[in-house]
């Protein structure tokens, strides 16, 4: 399988773990055409309490590994559950909490991305 396929199934499982776990405002940033950034798609969502936010990072990894035979290169955040950072290499997922996400912005930060955003399910 190449790789641009390898990470558009990974990117759909982790959108469909964080809808499972009623994560909301998913977005995907398409980082691939951005100068050395850190990744070439950030998907960045929100949960509404530690417990939700840590329900999502949860099932990300839980579904990814189960049906990707995939696991996070490094995870960070998960003490406080403010900003749970999983870093797949290539696919680097934010899940905040509400707050959290507003401080930082990093919406704004990449700007230039190509950005799809995700409809929350109903």
């Amino acid at each position: 399988m190449n790789k641009i396929t390898e990470k558009q199934l990974l990117t759909d499982k982790i959108v469909e773990a964080i809808q499972d776990t009623k994560g909301e405002d998913i977005m995907i940033f398409d980082l691939s055409t951005i100068e050395n950034s850190v990744a070439q798609t950030f998907i960045i969502c929100t949960g509404n309490s530690n417990t939700q936010v840590s329900a999502i990072s949860g099932n990300i990894q839980k579904k990814v590994r189960n049906d990707l035979q995939d696991r996070p290169w490094h995870v960070e955040g998960t003490e406080n559950s403010l900003w749970v950072l999983l870093d797949y290499v290539s696919v680097v997922v934010h899940v905040f909490q509400r707050e959290t996400r507003a401080y930082y912005d990093i919406e704004e930060l990449w700007g230039d991305a190509k950005i799809t955003k995700i409809e929350n399910q109903l």
